[in-house]
């Protein structure tokens, strides 16, 4: 392995996005004593430039710690994957500010036990759900989701009390874009060897988007990163050493809280490059078509998430293909939370195509939020980069 200069502290400007999400609790009472509307979401399915152009906030509600799993389990199957559990865990002991404080849940069918999950919490919770089609390639499902689109429109204007215009619309795509432009900008440092910024710093600066109320704020900060970044790459300094395996991590949302394989990867001495899944990467890498009818286009961007939900599902494959060509990937880590069906099943697909383009090998963890099987997959990971050739 080359000689680099490997950074003994992190980013400064991480200080911002390291309290980012403890400050938000207390923003979102700030945004509500204002007289704002929120709603809450829990998927990237759920079309942020509605609510903004409804006048509502968006946030994006906890389900990535274990803690409430407990309470979740006395209501749900204990055989649900964790991120259902503690969701449900987290609305019926008000552990989470976000939850608490929304006016109104956009749900998604992603899966069967999200959906029934929706209507458990709709006894105690106004909720709107979005019925997504089985896939996303043909007319048919394209305007089926057109049409969920309209009655979600509506149902968020009835709630709320407003008009939704295409002037509104229109203003609150070219707000997320920008944002969606920002984040594509950081993900591109990764491509650097050594990469200046760590996978489980990129997942805490891609998190804290979803609970930080002043984008412009944000936005300030992420461009401070950046620029501490480019100073970071003049150097030679890195998060990881020169030539350090590089892995692209796909699968389930993986948020704060539940970050544990990116740091065993990481503490393996490999270098995370890219976070594909729902919690990264995936929700920026398309932007809206500003010069479509704005409500066809924020259609047709959310229904190109390429989301295990979806059969088939060969835009994450051929995303995936794209991303370890762009980011020099030498290997793939897919991870599925225990009882999630769909990436279960399409971790077998993902593997056998990857080897079949790319000749990558991918390593599929099947996990939950616990610790207790950290040493497991630690040996894993380990033995995975040994037949990779080493860290």
């Amino acid at each position: 392995m080359e000689m680099s200069i490997i950074a003994e502290e992190r980013p400064y400007a991480m200080a911002f996005f390291d309290v980012a999400i403890p400050k938000a609790a207390g923003s979102i009472m700030a945004e509500k004593e204002k007289g704002k509307k929120v709603m809450g979401h829990y998927c990237v399915f759920a079309p942020q430039e509605l609510a903004i152009a409804a006048g509502a906030v968006p946030v994006a509600l906890c389900a990535t710690k274990e803690e409430p799993i407990a309470e979740g389990e006395k209501v749900l199957p204990r055989n649900f994957c964790p991120l259902i559990k503690s969701s449900y865990g987290f609305a019926i002991t008000d552990k989470c500010p976000f939850f608490l404080h929304s006016d109104l849940v956009m749900g998604e069918t992603t899966c069967d036990g999200k959906k029934k999950m929706f209507e458990l919490m709709g006894k105690f919770k106004p909720m709107h759900v979005m019925s997504l089609p089985a896939g996303s390639q043909s007319e048919a499902d394209r305007s089926y989701w057109m049409a969920e689109m309209e009655r979600a429109k509506g149902a968020l204007e009835e709630f709320f009390q407003t008009t939704i215009t295409d002037e509104a619309l229109a203003d609150a795509i070219k707000e997320l874009n920008a944002e969606r432009r920002l984040m594509q900008r950081l993900a591109g440092y990764l491509k650097h060897d050594p990469v200046p910024l760590s996978g489980q710093d990129m997942l805490k600066v891609l998190w804290s988007r979803n609970f930080c109320f002043d984008r412009a704020a944000f936005a300030e900060q992420v461009e401070e990163l950046m620029a501490e970044l480019d100073e970071r790459i003049a150097r030679g300094v890195g998060a990881a050493a020169k030539g350090a395996k590089r892995i692209i991590v796909t699968g389930v949302p993986t948020g704060v809280g539940t970050e544990k394989v990116i740091r065993i990867i990481e503490e393996s001495g490999a270098a995370v490059v890219f976070l594909e899944n729902c919690a990264g990467m995936k929700q920026f890498l398309v932007t809206v078509d500003e010069m479509k009818p704005p409500m066809e286009a924020i259609g047709d961007k959310y229904l190109a998430t390429p989301c295990s939900c979806m059969s088939p599902n060969t835009d994450r494959l051929e995303l995936l293909l794209r991303l370890v060509d762009e980011y020099k990937a030498d290997g793939v880590v897919d991870i599925t939370w225990q009882g999630c069906h769909t990436y279960n099943v399409e971790a077998r697909i993902v593997r056998d195509y990857l080897r079949e383009h790319r000749e990558i090998p991918v390593l599929h963890i099947e996990t939950d939020y616990s610790e207790g099987d950290s040493q497991q997959i630690r040996t894993r990971v380990q033995a995975y980069l040994e037949m990779l050739g080493g860290v």
